[in-house]
């Protein structure tokens, strides 16, 4: 995807993160995936919830090995026991979220493809009637499923914690600030915020 626009916009109306951008250099945010499923990326989500990634990768690899090497279905979810998903390692309160997940899936909850014709507000309204599915949850799909630009995940301690890092504050950013320091940036708050992510990363940079 060519981010070529988004990138020139940025380092115009922020030198400081222009900076950053120059040093980390092209933005590899990748493709949308629409073609994703939105079970499989939603209940990947919540087993990924306050775990480390190894642990989370573990568990979600357990999971899907209770189906028979096939991607499950919403129903297969639900008619799963719950002391078989325990026995995966998932706690009883995420195979709740698991299981209301699936039985929305079954109500009509919508499929990505039908999601990428809705506006990002309306998209978060709707995935958030999830159990254990909140606003930053529906922002990282909005970000990496749909390819959405417009995007500044104002909660996310990684964004916050590139903002202070990359200019210099005592603290943590407050939403309230990073929403302001977001309006330089838009339309592509998630161009920005990979960027603020990528920071973290680079051992020695200079911002």
């Amino acid at each position: 995807m060519d981010y070529s626009t988004a990138i020139a916009f940025l380092i115009k109306s922020d030198s400081v993160l222009g900076n950053l951008i120059q040093q980390v250099g092209p933005c590899q945010l990748g493709e949308p995936q629409l073609e994703a499923d939105l079970l499989f990326s939603l209940s990947k989500t919540i087993l990924h919830q306050q775990l480390s990634t190894k642990v989370a990768n573990v568990i979600h690899g357990r999971f899907l090995q209770l189906y028979a090497e096939r991607l499950p279905t919403a129903m297969d979810i639900l008619n799963t026991p719950d002391e078989t998903l325990r026995g995966v390692g998932i706690s009883r309160s995420k195979i709740i979220y698991l299981k209301d997940l699936a039985q929305k899936i079954l109500d009509g909850l919508p499929t990505m493809a039908e999601l990428a014709e809705m506006e990002d507000e309306a998209i978060i309204q709707t995935l958030t009637q999830v159990k254990g599915i909140g606003r930053w949850s529906a922002q990282m799909l909005l970000i990496f499923r749909l390819g959405r630009l417009d995007v500044l995940p104002v909660d996310d301690l990684g964004v916050r914690a590139g903002i202070r890092k990359l200019y210099q504050l005592d603290d943590l950013p407050t939403k309230k600030m990073v929403e302001l320091m977001g309006q330089k940036w838009k339309p592509y708050g998630a161009i920005a915020s990979w960027y603020l992510w990528r920071s973290l990363d680079m051992q020695g940079i200079e911002v």
